[in-house]
């Protein structure tokens, strides 16, 4: 069984690291599209967690970040991985999750007629203001083997009449989490040394943060709570704030503690000492119900392709009011609450992957 495994961003790295270090180098081929062009940083992260250099590395063109630049980007990397594909030849092409070097090489790969392999196949938020819904949708109908985290991911492809078969597997973030939380303590590179009084605050996505609007009203409810908040700024979210002349708003709250954006042992450190974590992140919410973590998590969205973290108590979608923000937080942050079995697993869904695939190939 020879696999070609396509990665382009920091989530895709951590998710598929647990797979890449379990396949021998000799019948696996590792690709790096460097999709978030923060190439070196990439490079850098990857050698962090361990996994082994990259066989292919691309450096796409930095474009003007309109809207265009998206399919413009997708067009480049094509062009890009079915030059490998031809060349390599392997027997599937591994991808994980809802990026646009997901979306790349599961077209790349089926154009090539080489079958489709999705880790993380069939989550969905119903809501099309999400460029990953585009590309999560489209890469379950083009795959032939889907490895859904829960049996709920495995009824959404079964009654959308997918082609390909479908396992459920659990999710990689545990394997992950439970790979790399013994170590953040020696890795981490925080200075600051957290007690437990906290809470965890990442915000990036664009319907969230490119509306002034609603950034409003998020950093009005954040600020409302009154609660210690520590906040690794995304460079996105950043300059949206000064954009929008909010920034100085949470410089001159007394509950901010600013952080430049951080590497995945810091935020795993920052998750382990929270008392409670609010956030737009999809990862975060999966990351959160590791055993080992066990963390209760406030999505600032109004949807949620995680569902089974909601159902099971480990999260709960808030939206973006201001009132409704700050009365969740207050509710949420002294409360102990008990968090039933992991939805996702136990750590072990990259063996599974793996003995399904040499099955199947």
């Amino acid at each position: 069984m020879k696999v070609a495994i396509a990665m382009g961003t920091r989530p895709e790295i951590i998710k598929l690291s647990p797979i890449i270090k379990k396949l021998p180098k000799k019948s696996s081929t590792i690709i790096f599209t460097g999709q978030h062009y923060d190439y070196e940083m990439s490079l850098q992260f990857i050698k962090q967690l361990g996994i082994r250099e990259p066989d292919y590395k691309m450096k796409l063109k930095k474009l003007s970040n309109a809207k265009t630049d998206r399919a413009t980007q997708i067009g480049e990397m094509m062009i890009n991985l079915a030059k490998i594909f031809s060349k390599e030849k392997p027997d599937t092409v591994v991808v994980q999750g809802d990026t646009n070097t997901v979306l790349t090489a599961a077209l790349s790969s089926i154009k090539c007629d080489i079958p489709v392999s999705h880790v993380e196949a069939g989550l969905r938020s119903y809501d099309w203001r999400m460029p990953e819904e585009h590309n999560r949708i489209a890469v379950d109908h083009i795959s032939e083997f889907l490895f859904a985290p829960t049996k709920q991911n495995k009824n959404i492809l079964k009654n959308e009449h997918v082609h390909g078969k479908i396992f459920i597997t659990g999710n990689t973030s545990i394997d992950a989490v439970c790979q790399y939380l013994a170590y953040v303590d020696k890795t981490k590179t925080l200075e600051n040394d957290f007690d437990d009084d906290f809470m965890l605050l990442t915000l990036h996505r664009g319907e969230n943060v490119d509306n002034k609007k609603t950034l409003s009203g998020i950093i009005k409810g954040l600020i409302n709570s009154k609660t210690k908040i520590v906040f690794p700024i995304h460079p996105r979210t950043l300059k949206k704030l000064k954009e929008f002349h909010l920034f100085s708003k949470i410089q001159n709250s007394k509950n901010f503690t600013i952080l430049p954006p951080v590497g995945y042992f810091d935020m795993l450190y920052m998750m382990k000492k929270c008392n409670l974590i609010i956030t737009d992140s999809g990862g975060i919410q999966e990351e959160s119900t590791a055993p080992s973590l066990r963390k209760k998590v406030l999505v600032l969205r109004t949807s949620t392709e995680r569902m089974e973290a909601v159902q099971t108590g480990y999260a709960e979608v808030i939206g973006v009011n201001s009132s409704k923000i700050s009365s969740s937080i207050q509710k949420n942050f002294h409360n102990s609450c008990k968090l039933t079995k992991n939805p996702y697993g136990n750590g072990k869904t990259s063996e599974k992957i793996i003995s399904i695939l040499k099955k199947n190939i």
